[in-house]
């Protein structure tokens, strides 16, 4: 520690602080306009002069290191008039456009000048005047403004990874642009709008909607990923305007990832289902609340009565809150029915019964920070989880190893270490081989079962399976993930019992990246058919009553014990099933050929083709609830804004509904009194966490032989019904219209040239899309985004397709 004096204060600093840090440990503002806490100095602004004693000249606080005994005046005459001179000359070349620029009322630059400022100008020649960029759908600029402060520019080669904005130029010549003819497409993008000090780049969706101070600010949590972002949600008459990040350093910092700021516009879509309706003779009509809620429950009570309470299902999402899936699950099972599932893009449920918790992120958020080596399993992690991302990108700066083994290979912006880019039936084969080579490094004996499994493979580690093997066991602390694609995966059940298993064997921990804000919290409240010990809710009277999975329920083809039972009904709760399922064609068939399906949604979508009644339920802005994200936090927020037109809380319409079929202990008045029967008070949720399989072997046989597999994957803007519905993330690179990605090697197999017609059949379905050339995909691989109208036809996410010429 150094001891120095800020302003007649001695204090103590960590050696190697600025007086930029001291002057914060003991609540000093220096004015600033570069200096931000998450990014690199550059000492460029100039703004925070300080008067050090002993100096020739003012130092700039957030560049000077303190030294023992340094003495800091930071409101000096000295200070004071340096300060105010930089200040004139940010000035000189600002223009004067205040009221019409939309940063006023929130720019450090306008609250500056007011206390460094100078009421008059002594400059007279010509204002220099910058030409805009064009940056993309979500960005706006007004670069005259730029005062040259070069945040935007560090945010994209340190946090965001990529150089996607620079400098040109120098002295009043000097220009923040991006490269010739291209726009800003980072998934973290939106964040230069909050680094911005001055108006030069501003929220594109937002500009001219409102000014900040007609705002209310609201705190509340983002549905759309794994982490559970927190948010500052602005409102304007009942409408929210803009979503802003609120620091939480254990979740996602002082970030946000574009999906989660600008996702709020589907908020407020054209598509918003307002009123009940329900279908009479092919016909749909608006109705009233108690009408439509008579006729659900008359339905259900009739498929009930028809064919017992196992023909009717309900699938629900982890994007809904805690509060709808316990009500939903607890309403099914009253009912006398176990059909509840979330998981609905999981198709291998071999390892249900063998779980000894809920699959979850393993460790902290936080903790991620500090690992030296991590191995991820099937995740297009930039899209799938950005916040994540970014903080393995700073831990690699630190000398953390990343290895991979997926069958994408994609620009992570990360320097990676080790990477397996294999087909997806050649994943579990890869997992063994570093498994094997793990336990050779170590010379361990192993378990029975771990023997019997290794004993299985007939092939030698390769140099590269030693090579992630090694780098799991030399660098401590490690860990093993597995993302999106391996959840999707058809023998998802071995790629997690492998992947434990290295975890296990390397000392390493072991994750599960949640696909949504709510992915344990689904578990935790029993939204899944067989509850055992894994859900609070094993303690209710029904805990005994198990269920069909989502590929039961839905007629999946896949590793799932399949059963003659049927659903003849289908409650719906924010789920589209032609977006949302791993099989959606499959799903759509089965939903559309059972008796009666009711939609829960806040929007229309194509519900009215397969559905009998529609209920306008409130999104997550328009309700109070819970979220327990990927590392087990329990965040609870509030509701912004009042439900829009007639929709209502999906609790309160399940409430309602369990009253109106005289089911008992459905008497709830408030969302609380459903949380603290879900959460009571001292409830470590920690215990119910658990990533081990217990008592599940299987033997690696060989490679299934495909002449071409499908990797079906979920694109960044098509992941949930809201996002899907912002029409701003609709626009960008990232929402382009989905192609069919080969490598060259199989493209030539096929005798089909980049750029042309295709046609892909898969089950009974088929469509049309654009050939491209992806170099980096294993041959024998056709990459075809899933969840999108184009190519809804399909069938699995995974396994056997057929490309034709057109």
């Amino acid at each position: 520690m150094v001891n120095i004096e800020i302003d007649g204060k001695q204090i103590s600093v960590p050696k190697g602080s600025t007086i930029m840090d001291g002057a914060k440990q003991i609540g000093v503002y220096i004015p600033h306009f570069c200096y931000h806490k998450k990014l690199s100095i550059a000492a460029n602004c100039r703004m925070c002069l300080v008067q050090v004693e002993k100096a020739p000249k003012p130092l700039p606080a957030c560049a000077t290191p303190v030294m023992d005994g340094m003495k800091v005046y930071t409101h000096s005459q000295q200070a004071v008039t340096a300060q105010k001179g930089v200040m004139e000359f940010l000035l000189i070349n600002h223009p004067l456009d205040c009221p019409i620029c939309d940063q006023g009322g929130e720019c450090q630059l306008q609250d500056l000048a007011v206390g460094y400022g100078a009421s008059g100008s002594r400059y007279t020649e010509a204002k220099r005047a910058v030409a805009n960029k064009n940056l993309g759908p979500l960005i706006s600029t007004d670069m005259t403004r730029c005062i040259h402060c070069t945040r935007c520019v560090r945010f994209g080669q340190e946090i965001a990874g990529i150089m996607e904005l620079g400098m040109v130029g120098r002295g009043e010549h000097s220009e923040i642009l991006s490269f010739v003819g291209k726009t800003v497409d980072s998934e973290l993008s939106g964040n230069v709008i909050d680094l911005c000090p001055v108006g030069a780049l501003v929220s594109k969706p937002f500009r001219y909607s409102a000014r900040t101070w007609e705002l209310s600010r609201r705190k509340s949590v983002s549905p759309h990923c794994g982490l559970g972002s927190n948010l500052v949600v602005q409102v304007k008459q009942n409408r929210v305007m803009r979503v802003l990040p609120r620091d939480n350093e254990a979740i996602n910092e002082c970030w946000l990832s574009d999906k989660d700021r600008f996702s709020y516009e589907g908020l407020n879509s054209e598509d918003r289902l307002t009123r009940p309706m329900i279908k009479r003779d092919d016909q749909w009509f608006e109705c009233e609340w108690h009408e439509a809620l008579e006729f659900t429950a008359n339905a259900l009570q009739a498929i009930k009565h028809k064919y017992g309470a196992q023909g009717i299902g309900a699938l629900g999402s982890a994007h809904s809150t805690s509060e709808e899936l316990y009500l939903l699950q607890k309403l099914l099972r009253a009912m006398g029915s176990g059909n509840i599932d979330h998981r609905l893009r999981q198709s291998d449920f071999r390892a249900d019964k063998h779980l000894q918790g809920i699959p979850w992120l393993g460790s902290s958020i936080a903790d991620m920070s500090q690992l030296k080596s991590v191995l991820i399993i099937g995740s297009t992690l930039r899209k799938d989880h950005p916040l994540i991302a970014q903080r393995l990108r700073q831990a690699v700066k630190h000398g953390m190893q990343l290895n991979i083994v997926n069958p994408i290979d994609d620009d992570l912006l990360i320097k990676v270490t080790n990477k397996e880019i294999v087909t997806p039936n050649v994943m579990v084969r890869v997992l063994a081989e570093i498994l094997k080579a793990a336990i050779e490094i170590k010379g361990i004996k192993q378990a029975d079962e771990l023997q019997k499994l290794i004993n299985s493979i007939n092939v030698s580690s390769t140099a590269n399976a030693f090579a992630i093997a090694s780098s799991l066991i030399e660098n401590v602390p490690a860990a093993v993930y597995l993302g999106n694609l391996s959840q999707h995966h058809p023998d998802y059940s071995k790629i997690n019992l492998l992947a434990g298993w290295i975890a296990k064997v390397t000392g390493a921990s072991f994750g599960v990246l949640g696909e949504a804000a709510n992915s344990v919290g689904a578990y935790l409240v029993g939204a899944i058919p067989e509850i055992s010990t894994l859900s609070i809710s094993a303690k209710s009277e029904h805990s005994g009553i198990s269920g069909l999975n989502a590929a039961q329920m839905l007629g999946f083809n896949t590793n799932t014990d399949l059963t003659d039972e049927k659903c003849q009904a289908f409650i719906l709760m924010n789920v589209e099933p032609e977006f949302d399922t791993y099989n959606s064609q499959q799903a759509l068939k089965t939903i559309k050929s059972s008796e009666f399906v009711v939609s829960m949604s806040a929007y229309k979508g194509n519900a009215g083709e397969y559905a009998d009644v529609l209920l306008p339920i409130a999104p997550f802005t328009e309700t109070s609830g819970t979220y327990v994200n990927t590392e087990g936090r329990v965040q609870s927020f509030n509701g912004v804004v009042s439900p829009l037109g007639e929709a209502r809380p999906a609790w309160k319409v399940l409430r309602v509904l369990a009253n109106l079929m005289a089911l008992e202990k459905f008497d709830y008045e408030t969302p609380e009194q459903i949380r603290a029967e879900i959460f009571p008070d001292k409830l470590e949720t920690r215990q119910y966490l658990n990533n081990v399989l217990q008592d599940f072997y299987f033997e690696i046989s060989g490679v299934e032989k495909h002449d071409l597999q499908r990797i079906g994957e979920v694109p960044i803007y098509q992941a949930d019904p809201v996002v899907r519905r912002a029409e701003s993330l609709q626009s960008t690179h990232d929402a382009l219209s989905p192609k069919v990605w080969m490598a060259e090697a199989t493209l030539k197999s096929l005798d089909i040239v980049a750029g042309v017609q295709v046609k892909i059949k898969q089950g009974d379905g088929s469509v049309q899309l654009e050939a491209a050339c992806d170099e980096r995909l294993p041959v024998g691989c056709v990459r075809i985004a899933c969840a999108h109208p184009k190519t809804a036809a399909l069938g699995n996410l995974f396994g056997e397709i057929l490309v034709e010429k057109l």
